[in-house]
């Protein structure tokens, strides 16, 4: 029988918010095993105890903030309209149905001024992250690093080029004591310390984000953007780490620190770590082996002069400390740069009536030149890792745990576009998007536990 429903909106009924909340709900997950009491004290600093208008609750602020990266809501004020219509929303963050939902601005302002410079946002990442230990969900012996981009809140045709000076690296001293160490080895004389010039470099700049970075890479969209340099662990594929850096510094640059950070603040017994091939450098390598860590990373492409020998061609002997040309002829060592490379030099006279000259060097001399950089050792190690059965097995999943983690944030949790401006305001985007991310880890697994 034909039936219409009448328009019941102005009928009064007595209902119970909690039995308006399916029981499945993820929020319902994360109330019952994410602990949310850690955060009244680490904001309790922030706060006059004596003086003032009463604060808003700070966990019904930051909970709100969490559901809008739980679910993607880009907007803080598209986050306020969806809180005032879902009773998930209400339930999760103790409202009434008729309470009214804390202005969008309160958010905003307690960003600009009671949190700004501090280390609340990074404070409650690591919070999160104990939480997971305490679970038994991270292992802390393998990790996986890699970076993303997220695009910058900035037109990348409105810019200004300016020169910065290039920033002096944190292995220099341990470069240069390796160096003259290696050229006394040899009977070199020891290099004079010389003047220090301070190197510049020219660099767009953006008139709209000043601490963004332009990016310009092979087969990438050119952007200014900022960096999401993170880890996950092996075993449940936790997010250990999240730092954001310019989008025009080197994913290399900050790795050992972060991995040191990770170290100390978690206890972690790192054993080995899988990573792109952006992080096959001779600092890294030889860092990971002064951790005694079995360091896995891709291979990288390399593109020698069309119509010469690949470097791999000639053969390096340790015994003799000399290489070994395509000929069969010696190339002993000869000195040791500033810049870290041994030099290993043919002699002429054999070169100019070698068959293979051409398909070897078009130096005016006729003098083949080999470098190899005084850790190089390190990075060949690396290499064997990398080709051996165990290095191929974790290496594999590395697509799976770190790779996986960035495609998530930028599907599931809004995380492709940078929300506002500047480096403090990225960082706070990074870490609570991998708090919240941790959070529907553990939430899961928990529950299907039971």
């Amino acid at each position: 029988m034909f039936h219409t429903r009448k328009h019941m909106q102005n009928e009064m009924e007595f209902v119970c918010l909690e039995d308006l909340v399916p029981q499945d709900h993820l929020l319902r997950k994360i109330d019952k095993y994410i602990d949310f009491s850690f955060i009244i004290e680490k904001v309790k600093p922030y706060y006059c105890e004596d003086n003032g208008r009463p604060s808003l609750d700070p966990l019904i602020l930051f909970k709100m903030m969490f559901v809008g990266y739980f679910f993607g809501i880009r907007s803080e004020r598209q986050l306020e309209k969806e809180i005032q219509t879902n009773n998930a929303y209400r339930w999760f963050l103790g409202l009434k149905l008729t309470e009214p939902v804390p202005h969008h601005s309160t958010i905003s302002w307690n960003r600009r001024t009671r949190f700004k410079d501090t280390e609340i946002f990074q404070e409650i990442f690591d919070e999160i992250v104990l939480q997971a230990m305490n679970h038994r969900m991270v292992g802390g012996r393998v990790l996986f690093t890699d970076s993303t981009h997220l695009k910058a809140n900035a037109n990348k045709h409105k810019f200004n080029r300016e020169e910065v000076e290039v920033e002096t690296r944190d292995y220099v001293e341990e470069l240069n004591q390796a160096i003259q160490e290696d050229r006394k080895q040899n009977g070199k004389k020891v290099l004079r310390d010389r003047e220090e010039v301070k190197q510049v470099k020219t660099i767009r700049k953006s008139k709209t984000d000043l601490e963004s970075g332009f990016m310009s890479r092979d087969h990438k969209q050119e952007m200014f953007c900022y960096l999401d340099h993170r880890t996950t662990d092996m075993k449940y594929n936790i997010i250990t780490d999240a730092y954001v850096t310019p989008g025009n510094v080197h994913d290399s640059v900050p790795y050992l620190k972060r991995l040191d950070r990770q170290i100390k603040r978690f206890d972690f017994i790192v054993e080995a770590v899988a990573l792109d091939s952006g992080y096959l450098t001779n600092p890294i390598c030889k860092g990971l082996a002064d951790r005694n860590i079995f360091g896995v990373i891709a291979h990288r492409r390399y593109h020698p002069t069309k119509g010469l020998f690949p470097k791999w061609k000639f053969r390096y002997d340790e015994d003799r400390d000399s290489y070994t040309c395509p000929n069969g002829e010696e190339l002993p060592y000869k000195t040791t740069t500033r810049e870290g490379y041994r030099e290993f030099k043919s002699d002429p006279k054999k070169c100019i009536s070698c068959p293979l000259l051409k398909q070897c060097t078009r130096s005016n001399n006729h003098q083949k030149v080999v470098t190899r950089h005084v850790w190089e050792e390190h990075k060949e190690h690396v290499r064997l890792n990398r080709l051996s059965v165990s290095g191929k097995k974790l290496y594999k999943f590395r697509k799976e745990k770190v790779e996986r983690s960035f495609a998530d944030s930028k599907e599931l949790h809004g995380l492709r576009y940078c929300r506002l401006r500047g480096l403090q305001n990225a960082g706070e985007q990074v870490l609570l998007t991998a708090a919240c991310q941790n959070m529907k880890k553990i939430a899961i697994y928990l529950s299907k536990q039971g």
